[in-house]
């Protein structure tokens, strides 16, 4: 169906009437274009476009019993991360002419719960979802109901699930961080429920092990509830009171921004008194005036491959990880030991 100029639905017997085909034609236009001749396309078209008929695509879903879009559900849309995980996405979602309904749980348990049951009742074709805590407590009604569902940068037993080798991407920026000569480096992490969180601790350690140092003598660690500029710093705060870090790491780079800030409230510069390092490297991380040293990860491509898997899960493997790599930038570029 369609609005035509009295804003009432057009149907698709209306097209019919109008351009002096059948219905089956009509439709085979727009659904088997390659059965129908050229000149009879091209009639059809012409007459859609005059009565501005669109297609009704629930009735569509009722008929062929599958619908074209896909729901997802991300962590927090405020953070250019996810932006740009949506991106990749939808990018994918377009070449199999499918939708995306996307909300943001905010990193509650209970919100993610009732999108997921509201994205079930709209009979979505499958469900692309950031976790907040490692498993998903309706993965089980969504297997009952039948519902592909992929997890992004988390993982929960066999559901299929797309992520990011944190441990890996923690480990090459603490470890740059040892190579630039710093010896005692904070480390501000995120909630602990989130698997990247846990993932990017291990990183951070194994790095500092690595290089044949003691964890405890060279890290000063503390935690932060939420991922944003402002925890981040408090957290830096927390830090500069309980040591003398020379460096930091950051969970991601949001956090990252406000450990900037807490520097240069207490007069400390980047990277002369502090080096810093974030992770992410969303957008702006090198465009900061002093550009931020960040882990990038494969934002869009985590996005476009979530969508592979869901669609065609018998063409791509059930779990894809990537490894993401630093950018170092002139946040953390100050070799304190040739000063």
């Amino acid at each position: 169906m369609g609005a035509g100029v009295s804003g009432k639905r057009v149907r698709i017997r209306e097209v019919a009437e109008r351009s002096g085909m059948s219905t089956g034609t009509v439709s085979n236009v727009l659904n088997h274009p390659e059965v129908v001749s050229q000149a009879t396309r091209d009639h059809v078209l012409a007459v859609i476009a005059q009565m501005n008929f669109v297609r009704d695509a629930s009735a569509r879903h009722l008929r062929v019993g599958e619908s074209q879009t896909v729901g997802v559900i991300l962590r927090d849309l405020s953070n250019p991360f996810y932006t740009e995980l949506a991106r990749g996405i939808e990018d994918r979602l377009a070449q199999d002419d499918c939708l995306m309904m996307v909300c943001s749980s905010d990193e509650d348990p209970s919100r993610e719960a009732r999108f997921v049951r509201l994205f079930a009742e709209q009979g979505v074709r499958g469900m692309l979802i950031t976790p907040f805590r490692d498993t998903v407590d309706q993965i089980a009604m969504l297997e009952a109901l039948h519902i592909p569902t992929v997890l992004m940068d988390s993982s929960s037993g066999g559901t299929s699930s797309v992520g990011v080798d944190h441990v890996a991407g923690a480990e090459q920026a603490v470890r740059h961080l040892l190579d630039q000569g710093h010896r005692r480096i904070g480390f501000i992490n995120g909630p602990q429920e989130l698997l990247p969180c846990r993932e990017r601790a291990e990183g951070t350690a194994r790095a500092i092990a690595g290089c044949g140092l003691d964890v405890d003598e060279v890290l000063v660690s503390t935690t932060v509830s939420v991922l944003n500029a402002d925890s981040g710093c408090e957290g830096m705060g927390r830090l500069l009171d309980q040591a003398p870090v020379t460096a930091v790491f950051c969970v991601n780079d949001f956090v990252a921004m406000g450990a900037l800030r807490a520097l240069r409230d207490r007069g400390l510069t980047v990277p002369t008194d502090v080096a810093v390092v974030g992770y992410d490297d969303i957008t702006f991380a090198g465009e900061m005036t002093v550009p931020l040293s960040s882990v990038r990860q494969p934002m869009h491509d985590l996005g476009w491959t979530a969508v592979d898997m869901l669609l065609h899960p018998g063409e791509a493997p059930a779990h894809v990880r990537f490894t993401p790599h630093l950018v170092v930038r002139a946040s953390s570029l100050y070799e304190r030991n040739a000063a």
